[in-house]
């Protein structure tokens, strides 16, 4: 029998409600939303009929994330210049003593495989979030989604080779994309065109977010030599600015602060200790969830 107490019951699972999601909607206010829309579903069920309320609650919030995705994938079609994902602060690095659990939890919410994700229907997003990033049973999934389980296996299957195909192979050793990521903001802040050439992968791009509300590259930008000398014209227009080493989506990452501000979030793709595409989030509505640092 569910405890009495629906508040209790539903604030512990809450923290997997909002990371599935997240992950199923590439922004935390929508997530949020999602998850709040779960709670009043919550409290108005007869909950003694509920055997298991985590089933039941990612169940819901599942469904309602279905539902938004399909809302707002028509007001994504409309977004000023590329879009990414809002970065969220994680602490995998320090909290999962495991290597290859926190390889499975960094790459899942890395920003790389959320901007693959967008690609998929919001169906195969579903079970690719809940089979990959969560572990749940065919048949869970299967209930969640109202799907027999041979369909969510088809689902899963096509999900998984759609993402296998075009997700980048990044280097996830966290202490070597540290060090590549402190050297890549020395040679960025002191103008130094050679050092970033060096650090660039000569077919290497950029991908900058502003939303229209922030200056960024209106499109993704090719070739180590057009990024390089970008990112040294933008240093010398860049002053009072202040810069934190982080853990951004499961991977290093800087913080820029601009008077105490969150500005920019700037994470770095690497493959065989080159930089392979440079991720830059500028607009505001997504720097909110940093700016508790």
């Amino acid at each position: 029998m569910v405890s009495e107490f629906p508040t209790d019951v539903f604030e512990e699972h809450r923290p997997v409600l909002v990371a599935v999601a997240y992950r199923m909607l590439g922004r935390v206010a929508d997530a949020e939303d999602v998850v709040q829309d779960a709670w009043l579903r919550w409290t108005a069920r007869e909950r003694e009929q509920v055997a298991e309320p985590r089933a039941y609650l990612v169940r819901i919030t599942t469904r309602l994330a279905i539902d938004r995705l399909r809302q707002i994938q028509t007001r994504r079609e409309s977004y000023v210049g590329p879009w990414l994902p809002e970065p969220i602060v994680t602490d995998i690095g320090h909290t999962i003593p495991d290597p290859a659990e926190r390889t499975v939890l960094a790459e899942s919410v890395s920003l790389a495989v959320l901007v693959v994700l967008e690609s998929l229907s919001p169906l195969e997003r579903a079970v690719f979030v809940l089979r990959e990033a969560f572990g749940l049973p065919y048949g869970e999934i299967a209930a969640a989604l109202e799907r027999s389980e041979a369909a969510v296996r088809q689902l899963a299957g096509r999900a998984r080779r759609h993402v296998e195909e075009r997700r980048p192979r990044y280097d996830v050793d966290p202490d070597a994309c540290r060090e590549l990521t402190e050297r890549f903001l020395a040679a960025a802040t002191g103008g130094d065109l050679k050092g970033l050439l060096a650090l660039l992968a000569d077919d290497a791009r950029l991908i900058g977010d502003g939303g229209g509300l922030s200056k960024a590259p209106p499109r993704i930008m090719y070739s180590a030599d057009k990024i390089a000398r970008f990112l040294c014209a933008v240093s010398g227009s860049a002053s009072g600015l202040e810069y934190r080493l982080t853990e951004i989506n499961g991977a290093p990452a800087l913080l820029v602060l601009s008077d105490g501000k969150p500005d920019t979030v700037l994470q770095l793709g690497i493959v065989d200790g080159r930089i392979q595409c440079v991720y830059i989030v500028r607009n505001p509505d997504k720097l909110i969830g940093v700016t508790s640092m």
